[in-house]
């Protein structure tokens, strides 16, 4: 026999992790998953696995869905690239939804980053903030992604392109890549402004170990439930 389901009592001696991992197909549970949801905006924390378990309720009672929440939920996941988060999430949301203004933006984003068109991105965020602005840490989790990506571009950067990647100029910037010298061992080159950045197996290939390519396995464990 299936386990049992847990008394709104026994319930409320769980957190919401354990809840998710005891029952998570009990849709007793959403208000508290939905609440959940905005206690990790307001304390800029992050869990895929509550996030993706309001979804698949959501979609066992469509009625009940809240799309400010869906909303958060897809910000959050954006904020967490390169992981596959976005995309995950996106695979639980009914395509009519997806066609609501918000997530059509929302969506643009997404492949904006991914493409690492950010010129692109950051106007079109500009025309959405009223959206991003109710999800405090979207601006430098995108800033601390796009420097992720030039670092597996680039041996040394050109000011002007970190300039478009983290849409900062002047002042701002200098603080940007004085923190960035400080903690991850960028050198500035000051006859054009120019950023060295730290050796890696992407931008120096010659470093590359010569071992086979692996899928990461906690990314083939997202799917599982989704599919079951």
């Amino acid at each position: 026999m299936g386990k049992e389901m847990e008394s709104p009592k026994e319930q409320s001696s769980y957190t919401v992790e354990q809840l998710v991992a005891v029952n998570p197909f009990n849709p007793e549970i959403l208000p508290d998953l939905e609440n959940y949801v905005n206690e990790q905006v307001t304390s800029q924390t992050y869990s895929l696995d509550a996030n993706l378990c309001v979804l698949r309720l959501y979609q066992f009672e469509p009625e009940r869905m809240n799309t400010h929440v869906v909303a958060r939920i897809l910000i959050k996941a954006l904020m967490a690239m390169p992981a596959p988060d976005f995309s995950l999430c996106l695979f639980l949301i009914p395509e009519r939804v997806q066609m609501e203004e918000q997530f059509k933006s929302l969506i643009v984003l997404s492949h904006y980053l991914e493409t690492g068109r950010f010129q692109q991105f950051w106007d079109e965020a500009a025309k959405n903030r009223h959206i991003l602005e109710t999800v405090p840490g979207f601006e430098q989790a995108t800033q601390a992604y796009a420097t992720h990506l030039l670092s597996l571009s680039y041996q040394k950067v050109p000011r002007s392109v970190l300039a478009e990647a983290v849409n900062m100029d002047g002042a701002s910037l200098d603080k940007f890549i004085e923190h960035q010298v400080t903690n991850s061992g960028w050198i500035v080159v000051k006859e054009d402004g120019s950023s060295v950045l730290p050796q890696n197996e992407f931008n120096h290939p010659e470093l590359k170990k010569n071992t086979g390519e692996n899928v990461p396995l906690e990314h083939i464990a997202r799917i599982f439930p989704i599919l079951g």
